[in-house]
């Protein structure tokens, strides 16, 4: 997609963007930031960095980043404090009209810089409720409800709007922290550079796309492959993508070389080049435990194919049973294998499956309908701010 310029004279004064780190915001969240240069604002970033070339190319897309530290790894007090500070002088700086925040720790602060009157309006975004909300133990229990607390105190300003990407998330804010959201369904997928090809040749190959994290259903897809094996279907299944050390589920390094060499599944590595790593697939696959609405799901309906996920939270919002996809229960790899056996066995069933995935991307999933919903959350927030 290439670069949109930078507006010579915005019309609609700054909007300062906060994104945790800068691959995700470029994985995610750069076609929208394009999408509101190009409706007249400006737009400004600021996030923790980790690679010289992503900080080009959000430069080159007409951003201006301010680099903060942010960990995305606990919450330490002296880190927090130093993320604090430097996200209000960010603040001071760019005397932006709208703060968009873009996951927890940025809705929080965005939140509580709202509250302290260091910024004008907040657009808040839960892209997902995360590792808190998927796991058991009783740390996380602990941590969640803190966290639905301080949701609870700081999301129901007068002037903060906040999104959600599913029905469930939604119902969940409301009903625990008396929140009431916009539903917006994810960050918006390019129809142009994700479009469907032909079947490639060889045997049915199953990709599972994502960060490599327990909570995404790695185990479940990797005893679904030994089932399979079991069986003789012959079925190439594929993990795409690298662990996330900040996040606790991370599955380690050494465990995915473990399974690839073994023959377990394929472990493919990170790959930036998705369109092709589609082009190459039968099947995608995310067993994930619960998302907001994942990317590769969106992606895959772009490209035309047919998609097994489990039946959660956003994966349901994106597959369609029966129609362009098979839902099944998490946790559960005998029923994983099922549903991939059936696809595997039927190549006019996919066909099917994949036609009706693009075309719900068509109707629901495109950037431009994304960010059109996005600006008018904006348009609506600086006109209640205005008035207020």
């Amino acid at each position: 997609m290439p670069e949109a310029p930078r507006p010579a004279v915005p019309r609609h004064g700054a909007v300062l963007l906060h994104v945790t780190v800068d691959w995700y915001f470029c994985l995610h969240w750069l076609p929208l930031a394009r999408a509101v240069l190009a409706a007249g604002y400006d737009v400004a970033l600021m996030t923790s960095t980790t690679d010289p070339k992503l900080v080009r190319r959000i430069e080159a897309a007409g951003l201006r980043l301010h680099a903060i530290p942010l960990s995305r790894q606990g919450m330490r007090p002296r880190e927090e404090w130093r993320s604090l500070r430097a996200i209000l002088r960010v603040l001071r700086v760019e005397r932006p009209v709208l703060l968009h925040g873009i996951a927890q720790k940025p809705v929080l602060y965005g939140a509580l810089a709202t509250r302290l009157g260091r910024a004008p309006a907040l657009v808040a975004t839960l892209a997902g409720m995360g590792y808190v909300f998927t796991a058991t133990s009783p740390r996380a229990r602990l941590l969640r409800a803190g966290l639905v607390l301080a949701y609870r105190a700081l999301l129901g300003q007068p002037r903060v709007r906040v999104i959600v990407q599913n029905p469930d998330d939604q119902a969940e804010l409301r009903r625990n922290a008396g929140v009431d959201a916009a539903l917006i369904r994810g960050a918006g997928v390019d129809l142009a550079r994700f479009t469907p090809a032909p079947p490639p040749p060889g045997p049915v190959t199953v990709v599972l796309a994502s960060r490599m994290l327990w909570d995404k259903g790695l185990q479940e897809f990797v005893d679904a492959a030994a089932v399979l094996r079991a069986r003789g279907v012959p079925l190439r299944m594929a993990l795409v993508g690298k662990p996330d050390p900040s996040n606790p589920s991370a599955v380690p390094e050494a465990q995915l070389r473990q399974w690839h060499d073994s023959g377990a599944v394929e472990w493919w590595g990170h790959r930036a080049d998705m369109p092709a790593v589609l082009a190459a697939a039968h099947i995608v696959c995310l067993p994930s435990y619960r998302e907001g609405l994942p990317t590769i799901l969106i992606e895959a309906a772009a490209a035309g194919l047919p998609l097994v996920a489990t039946d959660v939270p956003g994966c349901r919002e994106v597959v369609r049973d029966g129609e362009n996809g098979l839902l099944v229960p998490p946790r559960d790899a005998a029923a994983l294998a099922d549903a991939l056996a059936r696809l595997a066995g039927d190549a006019a069933l996919r066909s099917d499956y994949g036609r009706a995935s693009r075309r719900l991307a068509e109707a629901e999933l495109g950037i431009g309908r994304v960010a059109e919903e996005t600006l008018a959350v904006y348009r609506e927030l600086l006109g209640a701010v205005s008035v207020g």
